[in-house]
């Protein structure tokens, strides 16, 4: 409760200190001042409640999923941080060792899903909020790439929105996309991520053998967006290959087959190749 009360914090105020917009002229004193300010409060609770909501879901996604097969497994643990969007995230410990490829799957596939279905509707308040724009400015500026479901709500809230156009987000909007990024790193395929654990359940040792293969790619990925070398390190620290589990020949039964497919959907569409680009 205590991490979670300080990534509260945390992510509050690093929200209202990006996201608030203050009247010209503000006269401002100290941090402290700028802090408490109503619209700064006001921008980070819209950011900080609905990012917290998404993250918890996902890790207690994990956790029933855990519960169900008798895992012995901790509640979910937040990260809080000064910088960045005021969190490096959440997880769960799970203290028993996985045996099968139904278990793996199972409590692969409940995090991102849970996760996925608690951004949807965040995702069409945020984008609901948020405020069209004819033309984006011609230099310095931030653009925060579009994954397919994000540009799939944006067109059906703002049907008329026009070519060249864009969306001045809210700050609910931001964390309904930093939940679908999230969601998009954590489907990765390697080593322990949470895709890295549906894919084996779902090819075995295929996943193992095309593994480096699909670490190039991501570090192709990196001379177009370089925070994926970062996660080209994260996967070479956790493993890129699975570990191995005694039923890697065993098929997973048709249901559950259907569960990865739908996650491997979901990845699609949290995914971009460029998710920040700054304009100088």
């Amino acid at each position: 409760m205590l991490l979670l009360g300080l990534t509260f914090v945390t992510t509050t105020a690093v929200g209202g200190l990006a996201f608030a917009e203050l009247p010209d002229g503000l006269h401002i004193a100290s941090l402290r001042q700028l802090l408490v300010h109503p619209a700064v409060v006001r921008a980070g609770l819209w950011f900080s409640i609905p990012l917290l909501f998404i993250l918890l879901t996902h890790e207690m996604g994990h956790y029933l999923a855990c519960r169900r097969h008798r895992l012995d497994a901790t509640l979910p643990y937040f990260i809080p941080a000064p910088v960045g969007i005021g969190t490096f995230g959440a997880f769960i410990r799970i203290r028993s060792a996985i045996r099968t490829k139904r278990e793996l799957l199972d409590v692969g596939a409940a995090g991102p899903l849970a996760g996925f279905v608690a951004c949807l509707p965040v995702l069409f308040i945020g984008i609901a909020l948020s405020r069209p724009v004819a033309e984006l400015p011609v230099s310095g500026y931030m653009i925060f790439g579009e994954p397919i479901g994000f540009h799939l709500v944006t067109r059906l809230v703002f049907p008329d929105l026009p070519e060249g156009g864009d969306i001045f987000l809210h700050p609910a909007g931001f964390a309904a996309w930093f939940g679908l990024f999230a969601t998009a790193l954590n489907l990765l395929p390697f080593g322990q991520l949470d895709g890295g654990h549906i894919s084996y359940a779902l090819f075995g040792r295929v996943q193992r053998r095309y593994s480096w293969p699909l670490l190039l790619v991501l570090i192709a990925l990196g001379f177009k967006w370089t925070g994926w070398f970062v996660w080209v390190v994260v996967a070479l620290v956790m493993g890129v290959r699975h570990p191995w589990v005694p039923d890697e020949e065993t098929p997973l039964d048709p249901r559950r087959r259907l569960v990865a497919w739908i996650c491997i959907a979901v990845f699609a569409l949290c995914f971009t190749p460029e998710p920040i680009k700054i304009v100088p």
